[in-house]
């Protein structure tokens, strides 16, 4: 009879598995770790627009697994996770290595997920990973350099209409970030930046319809006119067929077609495959095939494994599949974990929904505070980017990220004074908590020659 293995493997380096990890390591948890992802490195998605426009570096956005585990104890794998044996408890992996545990952590995420519309998979440009950045960059770039030496206007026009598919947050971000991006590129090479045509196409009548940011609905709808160039959105309009050289989609019963050599996908996603191989029953599943979890984020059949993210939902309790939800999440896993060693009682997972973040352009972006109240423009980007600073994965990687961007957008930008009021900074201290947090606003509070410093 084979001795029992005392130890934990996490599948998925995103949030909530990295956050797990590194909470076991800071909690001298007892048993090995092991943490398993097919990258080299860890994706901080939320800052992925900012990775894309070079509004931040990759060691800030796409930090590699070895270095924010270095000196933690955590064993980092890399490789991809071919099947997962639930009742045999074993993962393995594409490389022919397998893995026992007595605790397992599934954090695999989501997939981008293309809902079988026609050619959507070949032809439309996800926007979901460092690579999918990498990809939609060259594209682009490759599109502006074809139109600036191209004298047929016909021509011109598509390789300079981007179609962005989809009106929920991911698709609003990408508008409004090209519409300010792609004049700069297109200016530089000497183009005609009035021709470029940035379009929004949203299924339904309201983008960000049914979306955590919902509130920053008519913050966001202003702010994509405000744009460089102005985001089109085209509302109720279905994507029906993607094509190498155009998009058809319904609109009030008719079928319609955009020219354009750039559409990207931004609507929606979909279970990893991995978790829907799992012999779990669709009784135990949400209507998105995602996995049912106690309070405590143990699985209904196998209680020795925990599941968060995208590819969980807690009973009678759905959350937002965000940043911020996945990786109190993963802390909480770590205590549950821990406590499980140790023979004590496990805690229900307790998430603070603080606020939501949404960019809006180069800098600029809208924040919504628990409802309370609502920060846009150059004020809200600096919130934004305070507060997801403090979510970097450890303090080394947090503090030389924040060093950078302090130097960068505190100290070498101006703010005017009278576009920063002190609401934002009560938010910085509140969203944006710890030293970073501070350090802003104790600069916002200086630019506004406040009388109240002594108050932080």
């Amino acid at each position: 009879m084979n001795s029992p293995v005392y130890q934990t493997v996490i599948v998925g380096g995103g949030f909530t598995g990295l956050f797990t990890a590194l909470n076991l390591a800071h909690q001298d948890y007892s048993r090995a770790v092991i943490l398993i992802d097919k990258n080299e490195r860890f994706c901080f998605k939320p800052l992925l627009y900012e990775y894309f426009s070079g509004e931040m570096d990759s060691f800030q956005v796409v930090p590699r697994f070895s270095e924010l585990l270095k000196g933690s104890g955590v064993i980092f794998v890399q490789d991809a996770v071919q099947s997962i044996d639930l009742h045999q408890q074993q993962v393995k992996l594409a490389s022919g290595n397998s893995y026992n545990y007595s605790n397992l952590v599934l954090a695999l995420g989501s997939v981008t997920g293309y809902h079988h519309l026609e050619g959507a998979k070949e032809y439309a440009l996800p926007f979901w990973t460092q690579e999918d950045a990498i990809a939609i960059d060259r594209h682009l770039r490759d599109c502006l350099q074809q139109a600036v030496q191209t004298e047929d206007p016909e021509q011109r026009r598509k390789l300079l209409t981007v179609v962005v598919v989809g009106g929920g947050a991911s698709g609003v971000e990408m508008a409004a970030t090209l519409g300010d991006l792609l004049p700069d590129w297109y200016n530089a090479l000497g183009g005609n930046s009035d021709e470029i045509r940035v379009v929004l196409l949203n299924h339904g009548k309201e983008i960000l319809n049914g979306d955590i940011n919902a509130p920053l609905r008519p913050i966001a709808e202003k702010e994509l006119q405000k744009r460089t160039i102005a985001v089109e959105i085209l509302r109720g309009a279905e994507a029906t067929t993607v094509h190498a050289n155009s998009i058809e989609y319904k609109r009030n019963e008719q079928i319609e077609t955009l020219p354009t050599y750039t559409t990207i996908w931004t609507a929606g996603t979909s279970i990893n495959p991995l978790i829907k191989d799992l012999p779990i029953s669709q009784e135990h599943r949400d209507h998105s095939d995602r996995l049912l979890v106690t309070p405590t984020m143990q699985l209904l059949d196998f209680p020795e494994v925990f599941a968060g993210g995208d590819c969980a939902a807690v009973q009678d309790k759905p959350l937002s599949p965000t940043a911020q939800v996945a990786y109190q999440q993963g802390a909480n896993i770590a205590q549950n974990l821990k406590a499980l060693a140790l023979g004590e009682d496990l805690n229900p997972v307790k998430v603070n929904i603080r606020g939501t973040l949404l960019k809006l352009g180069l800098n600029d972006a809208a924040a919504n505070f628990l409802d309370v109240f609502e920060v846009a423009g150059e004020a809200g980007h600096l919130i934004r980017q305070a507060t997801y600073l403090t979510l970097l994965p450890t303090p080394i990687h947090d503090f030389k990220a924040a060093t950078e961007w302090l130097d960068e957008e505190i100290f070498h930008h101006h703010l005017d004074p009278k576009d920063v009021g002190k609401k934002v900074v009560q938010a910085v201290e509140v969203i944006g908590a710890g030293v970073v947090g501070v350090l802003v606003a104790r600069k916002l509070l200086k630019m506004l020659g406040s009388e109240d410093k002594k108050e932080l």
